[in-house]
């Protein structure tokens, strides 16, 4: 019965602990300009100041705070960050709500090809040679061509900046997904 109430009780100061509204993933408005209106006949990508990249330049500036922070299983603070609690903060101090972990933030968002990856975007990789489900995740900081930077949480070296160029990175990437 105690154990029953404590479990209740708990549960409600978390709740009252959101007193702040938060949006969903998925709610950003998307504007797009229809090539009808447009002179040229094509449609138009976004500017530098549409809402999408702000809000991914929001994002990349929370993750990278935490560059340098030690790895730690299921960590999300200076303290200690796993790959996906880095990313979960990252959107969390955004106000976005995404799942906790790298197989669940997998199931999410639109997937790309990286040809079309940009800034926010998230990588997802199998880092186990025998592992079948996807067990690492960055978040695309920058693209240069066709090197893309991703922040993410190493198990050997914390929070640092990785190029997908990199033999060990480009053998494990999966996918990449779109999530703004």
């Amino acid at each position: 019965m105690s154990k029953k109430f404590s479990v209740l009780l708990f549960s409600l100061l978390l709740v009252g602990c959101f007193g702040k509204k938060r949006t969903t993933y998925g709610t950003t408005p998307t504007i797009t300009v229809a090539a009808s209106e447009n002179p040229n006949g094509n449609a138009k990508e976004p500017s530098k100041n549409h809402p999408q990249n702000l809000l991914a330049d929001a994002i990349v500036e929370s993750a990278m705070k935490f560059t340098g922070t030690r790895y730690r299983y299921g960590g999300t603070t200076k303290k200690g960050m796993d790959c996906s609690g880095l990313i979960y903060v990252a959107l969390q101090e955004n106000d976005i709500i995404f799942p906790r972990v790298s197989t669940a933030m997998a199931n999410e968002g639109k997937r790309i090809g990286l040809v079309k990856a940009q800034k926010g975007d998230l990588l997802f990789f199998k880092t186990r040679k025998r592992g079948k489900k996807i067990n690492h995740v960055g978040l695309v900081v920058s693209v240069d061509g066709d090197d893309i930077k991703f922040i993410h949480a190493s198990t050997s070296r914390g929070v640092i900046v990785s190029s997908l160029r990199e033999g060990y990175w480009n053998s494990a990437f999966v996918k990449a997904t779109r999530i703004l």
